[in-house]
């Protein structure tokens, strides 16, 4: 391994919320401490953002699929020359690409393994169009050897709150939740939790014609409806023990729709109660599979749902009283753009051909280094 110097990297990601595409110019140094020089929000182009939906709904022919790996690799490629525009070209692009399909389980076929994840948008596409080496496909390495390939962002929570001598559940809530617990006396271990914002969208969409409930202000207009919050507890998913992480493929329309088949008649009333289930799943999962092992001192929220101001207040009242509730902002780590940098810092890794995955959240047998290069 060559001696590590300090890079200049551009981190890309989309997460399951598909909001737009999340672009920053980091500098990563050899002590993997990460600094965000600046961030910002791409918009996909709103026929691209469709198409991505109808993946999703699987509603698209393999050749759809096809087309928008190029297509979703030329908006990252623009996405990431808004910043080269600005600053000039980064020592390399690191992408985590636009996941639309992720398959955790231990199905097989004819004795194979059909465990899988697929993340499009071309690195090709993205290195021909900016001129820059560009690290990519993070996740495959880890599947490869029994891993589920999420959550990869725990590597990097270790590195950021390891040495503050506290025990930390960070918790991302993108369009699914995922925790990290960083401790002081036990190996660190992260799994996803549930949903985050996925259900939450699509209700503030179906009611209210908006893509997202701006600041948590609609849900804080409403009422928890208790019996149907019981009910969407009951999901087999809050109860596997980790490791273990989900997405779109199980928390799907067809899954929202049969959800609203129970919901009260007040469309207010639907957004507070998905809003309070995000915050109490969040709870039981530490309740269930963290406490038993980690006392918690605080837990920080990271994520658009750190944003969402009544899913913090339900948090709040749903986390033992003293637990701390912080986001990443009180410790200097962007909330907005944590996931570029824990992917620059990803990217760093496989730069260098140093181990970024972490067995003990993932599943995986062992460390691997995750990404691909593409010149």
């Amino acid at each position: 391994m060559s001696e590590l110097e300090i890079k200049r990297v551009i981190g890309l990601m989309s997460g399951t919320s598909c909001d737009s595409i999340d672009v920053g110019l980091c500098e990563v140094y050899p002590d993997m401490s990460v600094k965000l020089i600046k961030g910002i929000n791409y918009k996909y182009p709103q026929h691209i953002r469709e198409k991505i939906f109808q993946i999703f709904r699987n509603e698209a022919f393999v050749s759809d699929i096809c087309k928008m790996n190029f297509a979703i690799g030329e908006c990252f490629a623009n996405a990431a020359n808004t910043l080269i525009g600005e600053f000039g070209k980064p020592d390399f692009i690191s992408s985590h690409g636009q996941t639309i399909f992720h398959y955790p389980f231990d199905e097989k076929i004819d004795d194979i393994s059909l465990k899988s994840t697929l993340q499009i948008g071309e690195s090709s596409v993205i290195s021909q169009k900016t001129g820059c080496t560009v690290i990519s496909n993070f996740r495959e390495a880890d599947i490869s050897q029994g891993g589920q390939g999420a959550p990869l962002v725990c590597f990097a929570d270790e590195k950021w709150f390891k040495a503050k001598k506290k025990n930390f559940a960070i918790q991302n809530i993108g369009g699914i939740s995922n925790v990290t617990v960083v401790s002081q006396d036990y190996d660190t271990f992260g799994f996803d939790t549930g949903l985050g914002n996925i259900m939450i969208d699509y209700c503030v969409n179906k009611f209210f014609s908006l893509p997202y409930d701006k600041d948590g202000e609609i849900a804080s207009e409403g009422v928890v409806s208790d019996s149907w919050l019981e009910c969407l507890l009951q999901d087999e998913y809050y109860f596997i023990d980790p490791p273990k992480s989900t997405g779109r493929e199980y928390f799907s329309p067809e899954y929202i729709e049969n959800a609203l088949k129970y919901a009260p008649k007040n469309p207010k009333d639907i957004i507070t109660t998905v809003t309070a289930l995000t915050a109490k799943t969040i709870a039981d999962a530490y309740e269930r599979f963290i406490y038993p092992n980690v006392g918690i001192h605080e837990a920080v929220i990271c994520g658009g749902g750190a944003y969402n101001r009544t899913l913090m207040k339900f948090l709040r009242l749903y986390l033992p009283s003293y637990i701390k509730l912080k986001t990443c902002e009180d410790y200097g780590i962007s909330n907005n753009y944590k996931e570029v940098m824990a992917f620059a810092r990803l990217g760093y890794c496989t730069y260098y051909g140093i181990y970024n995955n972490l067995p003990c959240c993932t599943g995986a047998r062992r460390r691997v280094v995750m990404g691909k290069i593409t010149n």
